[in-house]
This record gives structure tokens, C-alpha cells and sequence, in this order.
């Protein structure tokens, strides 16, 4: 049985690292939960959610998750999650929809291909939303909200009838009868239900024009890629903006644990360092030269303390069996830090 931390807050999803016990090693697992994914085998790195954009990204058993997870306590990491996946749909189903058909009965793979890339590429509009949702629950500043607003457009412009595409698919019912939201009802206000109905109709991709048209609706196929991946690019920055402003707070909590213990950590060349790296990691180590080998002991107690009283914990990044992190703060190996 898969063991994780089951401890998290709301508001700080950044754990860097998190062991992870009862897991094959030969099992290569990306799980995603809160603020990033837990990359597996028997110690599992934490990874901050917006650097696994380019990475595969297979979920892991249900095992994997804590029994009190909810994607409802990090829902920017789950946009980021949703991005991947959909993208990866576009670019596979473009590929196959360019390749040789091979019908499945009486139905042309190439049109079932392009059936699901309809959905997906509308699907990334509904992760857009979230994103911008999580990013004003989470206060991020003006100007990463307008930049995904911005990429939101740009993307809208390159598919202007994904929408109306999407919905005459999904919402047939409705579409076949002329009775339709949207675009249909907007054509109901000059034209009976009935013709409105056959001038929408006809979903069909045409691999002559490389477009898919539905009605008077198209989709150009060569802009869907690029599309698709410029707006899963503004989702991922927006998130890594995220992922920094955290791990600036959560940082400058350690700090104030540390020093409200009376113990200095003032840069680099303090006793306690406490590093913010350019993944979001937070490390914390000895600068041994500072330190008498004689207090070192005493010390790393003071520090563990301090951390476990501020609802943190240092987590060793290799042989976490070996020896307690104690033992390894007084050697001056710099280890992470997370939530307890």
C-alpha cells in the first residue's frame, strides 16, 4: 500500500519533496495533486505544477492520493493538469487526421479524430477559466490575469468558431431541432427552426482543405496546433507565477521560524542558510565554517524545533533511510523543506 503525507494546507501547495514508500520502483508514476506532481518510484520529487507542461503525465492509482486530497485545494494545479492532457489530444488527433483513414465499420477514423479535436480544443477555453478563476481566489497581480486573458484572445481569434463547432457537437439534441443556444439562436430570430437546423448541420473534416466545417462554421486544422500550444504556455507562466509567489511566502516563513527561535539566518554566510532556488525549491543547510563542530548537534535541534512548531519539516532529496535529518544538517547537507 502507497504511503504519502497526508497533511495539507489550502493555501501552500509547494511541497518540493515527498517520500513515498510502497512503490515499485519500476513503475514510473506522475501523479498529479495540489500544487504539483509526485514523479515516482520509491522516493517520489515533488515537482512545482507549472515546470511539468512538456513532461508525459500518466496518473497514478488511486493509492497514490491522500485520503483527505481534493482538486479543490489547488485548482490552478489541476488547470495545468487539464492543459496537458488537452493538448496532447490536439496534437494526436491532428496527426492521425493527416494520416491514412482507417475506418472503424462504416465510420472514417480521420472524422472521429476530428470530433474529438473539436472538443478538445474548446475544452482548453474551460481551462482558461479555471486558471483565471484560481488567480484572483489566490490575489496574483493584474498583470498575470491580463496576460492570460490576452493569450485567451489570441487563441480565440486563430479558431473564431471553435465555440459554435463544440456546441452543435455536443449539444445535438438541440442543434438537429433548430433549437440551439448561441449561434442558432441568433439565426432563429430571421429563419424558422427548421432551416436553421439544416443550414447549421454537416459536420464533416475535409482533408483536401485541411479544415473541419460544420454549417457555415469552420476550423482551420493547420492553426490548431500552434493555437493550442501558445495558450497552454500562458496557463503554465501564469501558474509558475503562482508557484514563485508561494514559495517567496512559504520562504519567508521559514525564515521567521528559524530567527524567532533566536537562531541567525542572515544570508549566505549566516550558520543557517535558507536557499529559494530557481525551481521554486526551498533548501535549508549549515555553513559549517560558522558553526563550532561541538554546537552543530544542539544546533539542528533548535532548527527541526523551530520548523515543526511553524507546521514545517526539513525531507533529506536522497537516502532518506540512512540517517535522521538532524544527523545530516550537522554533515552540512542542505536538505528540503515542506509541510509536515
Amino acid at each position: 500500500m502507497t504511503t504519502i503525507n497526508k497533511r495539507r494546507p489550502t493555501n501552500f501547495p509547494t511541497e518540493h519533496r515527498l517520500m513515498v514508500s510502497g512503490l515499485p520502483e519500476e513503475v514510473a508514476t506522475v501523479a498529479v495533486l495540489g500544487g504539483g506532481v509526485f514523479v515516482g518510484g520509491t522516493v517520489a520529487t515533488w515537482r512545482p505544477i507549472s515546470t511539468m507542461s512538456e513532461r508525459p503525465q500518466t496518473v497514478a492509482m488511486s493509492d497514490s492520493f491522500p485520503d483527505d486530497w481534493s482538486p479543490a485545494d489547488n485548482p490552478y494545479a489541476i488547470a495545468v493538469s487539464e492543459t496537458g492532457w488537452l493538448k496532447a489530444t490536439v496534437v494526436l488527433t491532428v496527426q492521425r487526421m493527416r494520416g491514412d483513414d482507417q475506418p472503424t465499420g462504416w465510420f472514417s477514423s480521420r472524422q472521429i479524430d476530428a470530433r474529438t479535436l473539436i472538443v478538445a480544443l474548446r475544452q482548453l477555453l474551460a481551462v482558461v477559466q479555471l486558471e483565471q478563476i484560481a488567480l484572483k481566489d489566490l490575489g496574483m497581480s493584474p498583470g498575470v490575469v491580463d496576460a492570460l486573458e490576452l493569450a485567451q484572445q489570441r487563441y480565440e481569434a486563430a479558431l473564431p468558431d471553435i465555440r459554435h463547432v463544440r456546441d452543435g457537437l455536443t449539444h445535438f439534441e438541440d442543434w438537429a431541432r433548430g433549437k440551439g443556444a448561441g449561434a442558432q439562436a441568433a439565426a432563429r430570430e430571421v429563419g424558422a427552426p427548421r432551416d436553421v437546423a439544416r443550414d447549421s448541420w454537416s459536420f464533416r473534416y475535409d482533408s483536401a482543405t485541411d479544415t473541419v466545417r460544420m454549417g457555415p462554421f469552420t476550423i482551420p486544422v493547420s492553426a490548431a496546433i500552434p493555437a493550442a500550444t501558445e495558450l497552454c504556455a500562458a496557463i503554465c507562466t501564469a501558474a509558475r507565477a503562482v508557484d514563485l509567489k508561494i514559495a517567496a511566502e512559504v520562504h519567508k516563513r521559514v525564515r521567521r521560524a528559524i530567527t524567532g527561535a533566536g537562531i541567525p539566518c542572515d544570508g549566505p554566510k549566516g550558520p543557517v542558510v535558507v536557499s529559494l532556488d530557481d525551481d521554486t525549491g526551498i533548501h535549508l543547510f549549515f555553513n559549517l565554517i560558522t558553526i563550532p563542530e561541538i554546537e552543530r548537534t544542539e544546533l539542528a535541534a533548535r532548527v527541526v524545533a523551530a520548523l515543526a512548531g511553524a507546521g514545517l519539516q526539513l525531507r533529506p532529496q536522497r537516502l532518506p533511510q540512512a540517517y535522521d535529518t538532524q544527523q545530516r544538517l550537522v554533515v552540512g547537507e542542505a536538505l528540503a523543506v515542506g509541510w509536515a
